[in-house]
């Protein structure tokens, strides 16, 4: 089983700082593989800046903390 087949929510993290730079609002699902394109194909269609943040970008699973702020809790 790969690593995000069981993730509830994933997004887009800097692989140096490892700061948080969007959560993929859809549900994942296949390989990790397909996962990383779906997040990566989704994230280049946001914005014109998009192409440069994706060369330092990992995709990543959220962290509980992560899960609530990006569903409004504090």
């Amino acid at each position: 089983m790969g690593k995000f087949e069981q993730a509830g929510k994933v997004g887009l993290r800097e692989k140096v700082s490892k700061k948080l730079i969007a959560i993929y609002p859809f549900q994942v699902k296949g390989s990790d593989e397909e996962i990383d394109k779906m997040v990566r194909d989704w994230y280049y269609k946001q914005s014109c800046q998009a192409e440069d943040q994706l060369l330092t970008a990992i995709v990543d699973t959220l962290t509980e903390q992560e899960l609530k702020r990006g569903s409004g809790g504090k």
